[in-house]
């Protein structure tokens, strides 16, 4: 059976039969290859798959869902289509653990602004299908959370979570309701912020790389 969504894969370099999963899922505007960039300096155990948003916006732009921005500058999300590629990402979780063999016990789930968006959602639709989250630039869309309120205790999913405090494209202020609504539900999680924009800095690179190193 084929994937849904077009992607890239590094294999492990330290082979094993089951190896644990780390799936990047770039943001608005991007493709496949953005975050991909990172796979060459992260844990040689994991099998490394990015994907690539099911809309194209152009040669190489593609996103999760499209973005409108009315007169008054207030930004729209379009949530059939999120909803749409959650259901696609569930199916690539599937598609790559049977494919690859890849261990369903530790699956690390890594995205960037609106793809960080979805890797939230999708933690709280799926409980416990993932194990870590890394949630760079984004924060949670409270229209994309289950219609059934969360039961504390039911998701075992960590999460790590960073935020610049000059981003430009998602306010901080929205990202610091991240950590509130993980408090609230006593999920496991760190969150920092770094001197930077809508950008990973060096020391943020770092530090999720080893964050996700202590959960192998």
């Amino acid at each position: 059976m084929k994937s849904e969504l077009n992607y890239e894969v590094r294999q492990p370099k330290i082979k094993s039969e089951n190896p644990p999963l780390l799936i990047l899922l770039h943001g608005y505007g991007s493709n496949e290859m953005d975050l991909f960039s990172f796979a060459y300096s992260l844990p040689e155990e994991l099998l490394i798959v990015s994907a690539q948003g099911p809309y194209e916006y152009g040669y190489g732009v593609n996103g999760w869902y499209d973005i409108a921005l009315s007169d008054d500058g207030e930004k729209t999300s379009n949530l059939k289509q999120a909803n749409s590629s959650l259901k696609k990402i569930n199916n690539f979780i599937d598609y790559l653990t049977r494919t690859y063999h890849a261990n369903p016990n530790k699956i690390f789930l890594l995205g960037f602004s609106q793809g960080a968006i979805l890797s939230y959602a999708y933690s709280f639709l799926h409980p416990n299908k993932v194990q870590h989250v890394i949630g760079l630039s984004g924060y949670i869309d409270s229209h994309l959370l289950p219609k059934k309120d969360l039961i504390d205790g039911e998701i075992k999913t960590d999460y790590y979570v960073s935020h610049g405090a000059v981003d430009q494209v998602i306010p901080i202020e929205l990202a610091r309701k991240t950590p509130v609504f993980l408090n609230q539900h006593n999920l496991k999680h760190n969150y920092t912020e770094y001197p930077v924009g809508h950008a990973v800095a060096p020391q943020n690179f770092s530090s999720f790389r080893d964050w996700i190193a202590e959960r192998l």
